[in-house]
């Protein structure tokens, strides 16, 4: 072994000893801080990092460890060793590098932890290497090869570095007022170079549902499989458990008044309104009945239950959001306006900040005059791009390649 017939057994060796090198710098100095290597440090690092990789390729000659190193034997040990440690961290909750690791174990933060860390610029420099090689023996038929090689190490040394320049903000907006403010993950305030006003924010509610639940519990029965009867338009009557129940009226837009025994509602169409419905209830062996308002509530008036016996309640759960959108103007300092929808999962883009629809005033709900959004900077994130866009085009290029050969 450690001669100059190096094998896989040496590159599970390397593996092992990087594994073993990072446990011991976790123990002395801790987990790494991305934030530190924030730009200009970073490029600085990048720089650094890919002289020296053409400098080893250079002096490969000289050095049999750099040969070794292009080689198969090093690179299988390598990835099976991401792979295991990536795998290990998809299997286990991961909290961000900025959440303090207090009641965490180490591998609540792989991205942090020195092991995990070496072995994946261990494997970057495997691929940089091979990279470099392909570039400096540059043939037509090695394309595929380069770009599948060159990709990947561009995307992961990107995604690396570039993540101590990523910003993730969160947003608070009123209806009316514009907001340039926003605070990181510990609270700390950030003015931004935009600013978002919150013109319009609307829901789009499920219809909503009735359930029974335990009048000692408050669970929903039955316990195993809970049932609901989802009060679509057109739906006047249903069966929950061993109840009937029919719809005798329902107001949208109600408010509730109070008299000396009972809770009644009313049409009125303004904010804070609830949906209630007059429900008359029956047994299924006719020997029990009830009548009377339910309603989910909302922030303005309390929830209405209708008690059917001594065992269950007949109750309407909060409507759940179906879509939920802000109409905003997003300024910036350059002297732009844009006019923008922004929903779950379609978020606006300008200037290299992506604006992402992330909640509102739940305690309001579909009254809610505040949105919350989340704003993300990554400038790092095209040449990332720009990485897997490569080693897509290499994929398509073996394919392609490999029918030539096969025909």
């Amino acid at each position: 072994m450690w001669k100059n017939t190096w094998g896989v057994k040496e590159g599970i060796m390397t593996c092992g000893g990087l594994i073993a090198i990072g446990l011991i710098l976790h123990l002395f100095t801790g987990a790494v801080d991305w934030s530190s290597f924030a730009w200009p440090l970073n490029i600085c690092i990048l720089t650094v990092y890919v002289v020296v990789l053409i400098m080893l390729y250079i002096l490969r000659k000289k050095l049999y460890f750099v040969r070794w190193t292009m080689s198969y034997n090093a690179a299988v040990p390598s990835l099976i060793a991401v792979v295991f440690l990536t795998f290990l961290m998809g299997m286990i909750k991961q909290m961000p590098s900025s959440v303090s690791s207090d009641g965490f174990s180490i591998f609540n933060s792989m991205l942090s932890f020195w092991p995990f860390i070496l072995v994946y610029i261990w494997m970057t420099s495997i691929v940089g290497l091979v990279s470099i090689k392909y570039l400096f023996s540059f043939r037509v038929a090695r394309i595929p090869f380069l770009l599948n090689h060159l990709g990947l190490f561009i995307a992961l040394v990107s995604a690396t570095l570039g993540s101590a320049d990523m910003k993730r903000l969160t947003m608070n907006t009123r209806i009316g007022q514009t907001e340039w403010r926003a605070t990181d993950i510990n609270g700390n305030l950030h003015e931004l170079p935009l600013a978002i006003e919150l013109k319009d924010f609307s829901i789009d509610e499920y219809p909503p549902k009735l359930m029974l639940i335990d009048n000692s519990t408050g669970k929903a029965l039955p316990y195993d499989k809970p049932e609901h009867l989802l009060l679509e338009d057109g739906v006047n009557s249903g069966k929950l458990s061993e109840w009937k129940f029919e719809i005798l009226d329902r107001i949208e837009m109600a408010a509730s008044v109070s008299g000396e025994d009972t809770v009644r509602y009313v049409e009125w169409p303004s904010t804070g309104a609830t949906y209630a419905v007059n429900v008359k209830a029956v047994s299924c062996d006719g020997k029990r009945t009830a009548s009377g308002w339910v309603s989910c509530g909302s922030f303005l008036f309390p929830y209405q239950a209708l008690r059917l016996d001594s065992i269950c309640s007949l109750v309407m759960p909060d409507r759940e959001p179906r879509r939920f959108s802000s109409d905003v103007v997003i300024y910036t300092e350059s002297g732009k306006k844009q006019e923008k929808t922004i929903e779950v999962n379609k978020p606006a883009d300008i200037e290299n900040w992506k604006i992402y629809q992330l909640s509102y005033d739940e305690s309001k709900g579909r009254w809610s005059d505040i949105s919350v959004f989340e704003l993300v900077l990554d400038p790092w994130l095209p040449a990332v791009y720009v990485g897997i866009i490569m080693m897509m085009f290499g994929a398509v290029c073996m394919f392609v390649t490999a029918q030539k050969k096969n025909n």
